[in-house]
């Protein structure tokens, strides 16, 4: 198995921060003490990959922003790792005048240009620190991993190349270049990381196509430049690759714009969707305790509590996928078995405290001193356990006080029958007109689901009916605005993107979570099982991939950067089905495609499939994009 992407950028992360040198096998030695100094982009690349307790190992005694005040250290190297922008490189000549470390590394996230490069050594000239600048190296790191098989490619100015931004009617092409340019540098790290050229698919005549043309043309122009090429020789570490070439699908957003207003039922889009995920960290805010506070007195503060979600976390890689009802059963199960081995020690503990009196406890003493042991070494690992119980705990049930209070189960099997076109149990007004069914928020997703996915439709008359309900209900009708235009204007009108026969079967409410002894209080929660089924990101990377034909997708340009330049139609193609794939969404993508391409993969032996996007958005934020493109 290759290495996945998050192995890759961490190892490239780990031989920066051992001043660009393979991290030494022997840990006995004392590692170099060293300062990091690095920007929001480098925090934002840092953080879920190496903890703090790694940065220590790896000899970081201090970790600071650049543009923080900062006291000299004369007698430490310091390692930078930002962004080359104006700022930056001033601060970083700023930082050289005031002679603040003994020596300087600078590790540039993308690469820098050459006019930047020639102000850093005339600021070090004029610092008279010429010889402190160690080595300047670009790293080409622009992009966020945030699981093996998953990356996002930033974070700080998301909204420059969000939704929003390419699809607002008033672009002007500048912009547009600005915004193309840099999802491709940020797509070009993401290859020169994995050390594959790949071979390109996008559709024809929307924003995928220009980042396409863009990113074909760079990967063509380094690879070209044969003394220079971040494609050759030992960075492509021998036998990474089955000597195939990854497949690499753009998608655009407005291929399915029903997707991301989706309401989910597995654990991590759920999450992501009610509470606050952000780079793999969760946020939750702790009710204050029930006792009664004296009259008069302040009401508590919520406190914020935040988890990280790791891939150190056994429970979360297993369950991240499952159907919420799974999960609470789960958390469930492993607080049992947790309270179990509690006991255990708790009753060898009394057992010793015996006097050894009678024979009795002596002979049991003997063979529970082993045990005992056995119980103490076992401890830490036990600590642990109980921390990344309490964290699902906590987490799990936040969820359900959502889905309880906003009548989730409801909205979600409602909507995946909606995608399947399958008969409705009942109408859509009465869930709109609901008061207790979930917020005018959800209606309104619910609502734009309906009018993406419906053959026709509704007819002027109905549409006022709806319009009105929804306006009752408290919903802002914007996104409609938006939703409308792009539904008449494109061609896909004709034909509303397939979803699959998808469908949710009901298996009764939960037997075993209702035993009175559980954290879980499902009462009246369907236990709903997913059906495996395909979105459509996922059917066109299985067309692609396995080069099935179809209407869909036979009309997808072809790039192939290691050819020489021939005409498009010219161009030999590979034949052969692809092992490897990666689908990135111009645009922003969500968990839900995320999951489904995770299953997708799982059911093809051998096959590797990553997800990508521009930025990742829940359904709130992309509402509230839609709706500033309505208002328009």
């Amino acid at each position: 198995m290759a290495a996945s992407i998050r192995e890759k950028q961490t190892a490239a992360l780990k031989r920066m921060l051992n001043f660009n040198a393979p991290p030494l096998k022997n840990t006995a030695a004392e590692p170099v003490w060293k300062v990091l100094i690095y920007d929001r982009f480098g925090q934002d690349i840092i953080s879920p990959l190496l903890s703090v307790k790694e940065l220590r190992d790896m000899g970081i005694t201090l970790h600071l922003l650049l543009h923080s005040d900062r006291d000299p250290i004369p007698d430490v190297p310091a390692i930078y790792f930002v962004m080359p922008t104006e700022e930056n490189i001033d601060r970083i000549c700023q930082d050289l005048r005031n002679q603040l470390y003994e020596s300087y590394y600078l590790n540039f996230i993308s690469a820098i240009s050459r006019s930047k490069l020639e102000d850093i050594a005339s600021a070090a000239l004029a610092a008279n620190a010429v010889n402190l600048v160690t080595k300047v190296f670009d790293q080409y790191l622009n992009f966020i991993t945030l699981e093996d098989d998953m990356f996002v490619l930033c974070n700080q100015n998301k909204e420059q190349i969000s939704y929003h931004a390419i699809n607002k009617p008033d672009i002007m092409d500048t912009e547009m270049e600005g915004i193309m340019d840099t999802i491709v540098d940020g797509l070009f790290c993401y290859f020169v990381t994995l050390g594959a050229v790949p071979i390109i698919r996008c559709p024809r005549g929307n924003a995928a196509e220009m980042v396409a043309v863009k990113l074909d043309k760079k990967l063509r122009e380094n690879l070209r430049d044969a003394r220079n090429s971040l494609f050759t020789g030992d960075t492509m570490g021998a036998g990474q690759f089955s000597f195939q070439r990854p497949l690499f699908v753009l998608a655009d957003r407005n291929l399915d714009l029903a997707t991301p207003l989706h309401h989910t039922w597995t654990y991590q889009a759920l999450i992501h969707d009610v509470l606050d995920l952000y780079l793999n960290r969760v946020s939750l805010e702790e009710s204050p305790g029930s006792e009664a506070s004296p009259a008069g007195a302040r009401p508590k503060k919520k406190s914020k509590k935040s988890y990280d979600l790791t891939a150190a976390d056994k429970f979360w890689q297993k369950h991240k996928g499952s159907p919420f009802p799974e999960v609470a059963e789960s958390v469930q199960e492993e607080l049992d078995t947790y309270r179990a081995q509690e006991d255990e020690v708790k009753r060898l503990k009394s057992i010793m405290g015996l006097e050894g009196e009678d024979d009795g406890a002596i002979s049991m003493l003997s063979d529970n001193t082993a045990k005992l042991t056995s119980a103490v070494s076992s401890l830490p690992e036990l600590l642990e356990k109980k921390r990344l119980i309490d964290l699902h705990t906590n987490v799990a049930t936040a969820v359900l006080d959502h889905i309880k209070s906003r009548k989730l189960d409801v909205y979600f099997e409602y909507e995946e029958k909606l995608m399947s076109k399958s008969t409705m149990d009942k109408s859509l007004l009465d869930i709109i007109s609901d008061p207790d069914a979930g917020t005018p928020e959800d209606k309104m997703r619910l609502f734009l689901i309906y009018y993406i996915t419906s053959q026709q439709p509704p007819s002027e008359g109905d549409l006022e009916q709806y319009k009105k309900a929804l306006i009752d209900a408290g919903c802002d009708l914007s996104p409609l605005n938006y939703i409308k235009q792009w539904k008449a204007f494109t061609k896909m009108a004709a034909a509303p993107a397939n979803y699959g026969n998808s469908g949710v079967k009901p298996m009764g409410l939960f037997s075993r979570v209702m035993n009175t002894g559980s954290q879980f209080v499902m009462e009246g929660v369907k236990n709903l099982v997913l059906k495996q089924h395909n979105l459509p990101v996922t059917r066109i990377l299985d067309n692609l991939m396995d080069m099935k034909s179809n209407p869909e997708t036979d009309d997808y340009r072809y790039f192939d950067p290691k050819m020489l330049r021939g005409s498009e139609s010219s161009i030999p193609r590979n034949k052969n089905p692809f092992q490897e794939a990666i689908v990135f969404v111009v645009g922003g993508g969500n968990y839900i495609e995320y999951q489904n391409l995770v299953d997708y993969a799982k059911a093809k032996q051998g096959k590797r499939v990553m997800y990508g996007c521009s930025e990742l958005f829940s359904a709130t934020q992309f509402m509230k994009q839609l709706s500033q493109l309505g208002q328009k």
